[in-house]
């Protein structure tokens, strides 16, 4: 099952920011933690792949849960 999301645009004088929010469906199935860190990788145009943070350093990630890329 898909989540549509819409892409924000926030425009500032220093520059803009772009927010991508995900569905609390979403967090709560990849068992996120407040303030935990991933990373974003171009895989083409049409592919965006978000990838968990396993150093701990930051608050992340700490289940037991197996980790699936």
């Amino acid at each position: 099952m898909g989540y549509p999301t819409k892409i924000q645009l926030i425009s500032r004088d220093k520059g803009n920011q772009w927010y991508v929010n995900f569905p609390n469906a979403l967090a709560e199935a990849m068992d996120f933690a407040k303030g935990e860190t991933v990373e974003w990788t171009v895989l083409s145009t049409t592919c965006l792949q978000m990838k968990r943070r396993m150093d701990h350093t930051d608050g992340g990630h700490k289940s037991s849960k197996d980790d699936r890329p």
